[in-house]
């Protein structure tokens, strides 16, 4: 008696949540013809825009001494000595002698606190090797130590003894060394694949650093700019990590279709909410420095570049289910894959969407926390342009993930059910090759 033949299994068994398994199976010369017929224009038409927006570099400015706008060498801490706060005129007491207010207060506690007088070399620059000395009140929040590197900022219209001042401490080694480690622990946990994310993600950032923000600085549109920008990173960083294949393309699909959605519904709400971008000391100099920057099309640029990322974290998964689980069943139709696939994504977006909202409340936790200080009404908080930015950044995000999964399953469902990769071959009748080596023998 003879047992039934078994359909083979992928690579021992079927893995729902994960973006890649081995090889995709082939699609029929008709199913790659159709797929072309949408991608090869799509791409043609980013290259387009890149080659017409391409800004050739950041426009030039006469630095405003500001913030970030600000001239700035490296330098180091040659010497260190205590003195008295109170000798070298730390701070100023208000001439009231009045400590009511914080300020008060903190001009007092100054004065009668040792302080530390650092002497500073430049060690880059025109002045290489002038010193100058710097002042650490020992309330401030970043004391200095011997031998240690700093950020000068050079003021040329300032007093020649006041001309240098420290502005940050160097972190340049540290943060060198974990970026070593983030690409060694990619490289080695993720082998090929992890050196490809990793040329990617260089791909991502020089297409950031010398497309996208030189041309929003020389008044392109932003959000044009952040589509045709956002595309490019997107086909490079799909097609580079998990190859030039039919499940990447839908993958593709699914991640343009839910940027078009996010575009549509940030711009609908920040128009509504009378969002202006322009609320902290840093769009205020940007604002300041380039007057013609649309502002409140750059915080839609920055709500779509900012949900690529996520996006394409759900979009290759979902994809990569639904052809998993037609390789383990492949006589299942397009709605039970669906409704299959559609289940793996429901418990994605429950962690996903929880991330973002964490991740946000983690970068915005200083104003919160200056709100709770101010002791105001959770409806004040959110009704105020600062924090309604994010609620409207995080909110449109998670929007367009959430529909991201329905709308990728639905279009992976369809293709790899469509497909009919022809006249079958020996040992599978979807035409697919047999897989050898030490996979389960054929039952006669």
């Amino acid at each position: 008696m003879t047992s039934s033949p078994q359909p083979p299994e992928p690579h021992g068994q079927a893995h729902s949540h994960a973006h890649s398994h081995g090889p995709a199976a082939p699609v029929s010369q008709h199913l790659r013809k159709v797929i072309a017929a949408v991608l090869i224009p799509f791409a043609t038409a980013v290259l387009v825009g890149l080659a017409v927006l391409w800004p050739g570099g950041a426009p030039g400015h006469e630095r405003t001494g500001v913030g970030f706008d600000r001239q700035t060498e490296q330098g180091k801490v040659v010497s260190l000595e205590r003195v008295d706060c109170e000798d070298v005129n730390a701070a100023q007491v208000p001439p009231t002698g009045d400590t009511s207010t914080p300020e008060g207060r903190e001009a007092v506690n100054s004065q009668q606190g040792q302080c530390a007088r650092a002497t500073v070399e430049v060690t880059t620059g025109k002045d290489k090797g002038r010193t100058f000395i710097e002042i650490v009140q020992p309330d401030a929040p970043r004391q200095l130590k011997e031998g240690q590197g700093v950020v000068v900022a050079y003021a040329p219209d300032a007093p020649r003894d006041l001309q240098y001042s420290v502005t940050d401490v160097d972190r340049g080694f540290p943060m060198a060394l974990l970026a070593g480690i983030f690409a060694l622990v990619v490289v080695l946990v993720g082998r090929m694949r992890g050196l490809m994310a990793l040329i990617s993600l260089a791909a991502s950032f020089a297409l950031l650093t010398l497309f996208i923000l030189p041309a929003i600085l020389q008044g392109s549109n932003p959000l044009v700019v952040a589509v045709v920008g956002s595309s490019a990173i997107m086909l490079i960083a799909l097609y580079m990590c998990h190859g030039v294949t039919a499940r990447t393309s839908v993958a593709v699909l699914g991640t343009l279709i839910s940027l078009l959605l996010i575009g549509l519904l940030g711009s609908l709400f920040i128009g509504w909410a009378s969002l202006s971008g322009n609320t902290d000391d840093n769009t205020g100099l940007i604002h300041g420095l380039y007057p013609e920057i649309d502002m409140s099309g750059l915080l839609l640029a920055g709500v779509i570049i900012g949900s690529l990322g996520v996006l394409d974290d759900v979009t290759v998964t979902q994809t990569s289910a639904v052809w998993e689980l037609h390789q383990a069943d492949p006589d299942m139709g397009p709605a039970a894959l669906y409704r299959s696939a559609l289940r793996i994504g429901r418990d994605h977006i429950a962690s996903v969407v929880n991330t973002l909202v964490l991740a946000y409340a983690g970068a915005a936790l200083p104003l919160l926390l200056l709100f709770s200080i101010a002791q105001s009404s959770v409806g004040t908080v959110a009704n105020s342009e600062l924090v309604a930015e994010e609620i409207v950044r995080m909110l449109v995000g998670s929007i367009g993930l959430v529909a991201s999964v329905p709308v990728t399953t639905a279009l992976a469902a369809l293709v790899v059910s469509a497909d009919r990769p022809g006249p079958a071959g020996p040992g599978q009748a979807d035409g697919t090759p047999v897989r050898t080596g030490r996979g389960r023998r054929r039952k006669a």
